[in-house]
């Protein structure tokens, strides 16, 4: 009989110890703790999106700077131009995340971008998805 075995990260052991914080900051809290791998990737992943480019230092082209998009008419192409961006910029910077979905919406009477995002985690196989709304 054949078990299906999953990969577990050695950071995911130690279930009292915080392995990042989440984001958006809390008002109360300010920082609020992570204990899961698989959590703290989602929020990475979140924080990629929202970051700019040259706003890192030392990593100047990290980031996916969205904001800047958010000012362009968004058409069908330009939507599919930005997914494939986004795709290989996500597959650059994080190589245990598969991209299983990745649409881009234009809101242009909110000035904002929507992104809906589902991915895997290679190592575990765990899913996982992001919605996430830029606008200025």
């Amino acid at each position: 009989m054949a078990y299906g075995i999953k990969n577990i990260s050695p950071l995911d052991l130690k279930k009292s110890v915080s392995i990042g914080v989440k984001l958006p900051f809390s008002a109360d809290n300010v920082f609020t703790r992570v204990y899961t791998s698989k959590e703290q990737l989602k929020y990475n992943l979140i924080n990629f999106l929202l970051t700019d480019r040259r706003e890192r230092v030392f990593v100047p082209n990290f980031g996916a700077g969205l904001r800047k998009k958010v000012f362009e008419q968004i058409t069908q192409d330009t939507a599919e131009e930005l997914q494939a961006s986004l795709v290989t910029q996500i597959e650059n910077y994080f190589p245990n995340v598969r991209v299983e979905e990745l649409l881009v919406e234009g809101k242009p009477s909110e000035n904002a971008i929507r992104i809906r995002f589902s991915y895997s985690i290679l190592n575990t196989n765990d899913e996982d998805f992001i919605i996430l709304d830029v606008q200025m």
